[in-house]
């Protein structure tokens, strides 16, 4: 009897699998792994990016606001030196920040590895004759991870 129940269930040859193809599959099942690992590692390095994006184009829109808020031309027409005493868009040409700062100068909590650099230029607009005074403005803030990001804005005479 316990030949006729042998029979159902292996063939003559087959007792298992053999050394090679224990090595194969262990081979094919090392060799997934390792892609799946890299993917999950690549992931998790770059997880935080679209958070340093974020909040990089938030400090170059808080920068941007504030200066077009600024008056055209100076007011008073004295050369301003410090952040606090800005009043008009050219002003704020070549200022440099290590770190978001506020629009008084100072350092706000949490965006010390930030780096903000605003330019000013004139620029025109509208056809030749009728060329309307104008101004370009350039923030770039540089994130902790190195990457740069430009947000562009334009302030007329009006």
């Amino acid at each position: 009897m316990r030949n006729s129940v042998e029979n159902l269930y292996i063939r003559p040859g087959e007792k298992g699998m053999t050394l090679v193809e224990l090595i194969v599959a262990m081979v094919v099942v090392t060799i997934a792994l390792g892609g799946v690992l890299t993917v999950m590692n690549f992931a998790t390095r770059h997880s935080g990016d679209a958070v340093l994006l974020q909040q990089s184009v938030a400090i170059a829109e808080a920068y941007m606001e504030e200066i077009t808020l600024k008056n055209f031309s100076d007011p008073d027409s004295d050369g301003e030196t410090s952040r606090p005493l800005f009043d008009d868009v050219d002003d704020y040409n070549g200022l440099s920040d290590q770190g978001a700062r506020d629009q008084n100068g100072n350092l706000i909590t949490g965006l010390s590895g930030y780096s903000v650099d605003v330019r000013v230029v004139p620029q025109g607009f509208g056809p030749t004759g009728m060329t309307v005074a104008g101004l370009k403005i350039d923030v770039t803030v540089t994130d902790p991870g190195g990457e740069r990001l430009t947000l562009t804005g334009y302030r007329t005479d009006y």
